[in-house]
């Protein structure tokens, strides 16, 4: 009898140890009063919070041009983290505008006071119930951050986000706030089609039942955030704003010059583009090859 028990256990230990490296790592408890942010990951048919380790060096006011933008979504962040009524936002517009950098420096702002940053991929949205479900409860306040957002004709995962918003049994508790950036206004692809009424689209009996569901997506977020193409005034004090914070740790001697303002212009011809990240890049180019040059 012992002997066949014996086999038996070890058998099963064979078992176990080749299962094993299939079954998910267990994950420690985060931490939320050290832990900032986090990522979900997702790992199978489920996922986890992986913590950030993350800088506050952005602050609100490194943010040049966008003063509107920056008040309106600094005081719906102030009302939630106050535990006050606030809405969920979509930034949207042109692309490195600020809208991404405006959420982190509002981590930075309001870390002390309990404000939290989760990151999720736009493909993983369908298991924001289970991230929601993880922070209910929690005494911090969560801002589920989620970047580039936007979805292609026929897709689905979009109906999970509206559950979530609004209107379902599945909504997040008052702990949770949804903050999106998009270059999309209404996060799904808009034909001239749509605007068809009079006709059958693609077999369509009834066209504007569907445009309408696409338009009830962004209508989840109550705060809508516009962000516009940078004017060469705009993108130049933008430049001149960075210039002169990355240039201050070095002590680094510099002025404001017609020369320093071409080459900003033809760093921004060269890429096609005239914006807050184009800005940045350049003024790190010029003040590292400033110091690279006073070095020598």
């Amino acid at each position: 009898m012992d002997s066949r028990l014996n086999a038996f256990l070890e058998r099963a230990d064979a078992v176990l140890a080749r299962l094993e490296p299939l079954l998910p790592a267990t994950r420690p408890a985060i931490d939320w009063q050290h832990c900032l942010a986090a990522r979900w990951h997702r790992e199978g048919r489920s996922g986890y919070l992986q913590p950030l380790a993350v800088s506050l060096d952005l602050s609100l006011a490194d943010l040049i041009g966008v003063d509107t933008q920056r008040e309106q979504l600094a005081r719906n962040t102030r009302q939630f983290v106050d535990g006050l009524p606030a809405n969920h936002a979509l930034l949207w517009g042109a692309r490195g505008t600020g809208k991404s950098s405006l959420v982190r420096a509002l981590l930075a702002e309001h870390a002390g006071a309990g404000l939290r940053l989760i990151e999720i991929e736009r493909d993983h949205l369908a298991d924001l119930p289970r991230v929601v479900e993880q922070l209910a409860g929690q005494s911090q306040r969560f801002v589920l951050f989620c970047d580039d957002l936007s979805f292609e004709a026929g897709e689905g995962d979009y109906r999970v986000l509206k559950s979530v918003l609004d209107g379902s049994l599945e909504r997040a508790p008052d702990n949770v706030l949804l903050y999106a950036t998009s270059n999309r206004r209404h996060l799904v692809p808009e034909k001239q089609s749509d605007n068809e009424h009079w006709e059958m689209v693609d077999g369509e009996l009834h066209p504007n039942e569907a445009v309408e569901d696409k338009i009830a997506l962004s209508d989840r977020f109550g705060l809508w955030l516009s962000f516009y193409p940078f004017t060469q005034d705009h993108f130049l004090a933008v430049v001149r704003h960075w210039v002169g914070v990355l240039a201050q740790p070095a002590a680094l001697d510099w002025e404001w010059t017609e020369e320093l303002e071409k080459l900003a212009i033809r760093w921004a011809l060269g890429r096609g583009n005239r914006n807050g990240r184009c800005a940045y890049q350049f003024a790190r180019h010029w003040v590292g090859l400033a110091l690279l040059e006073s070095s020598k």
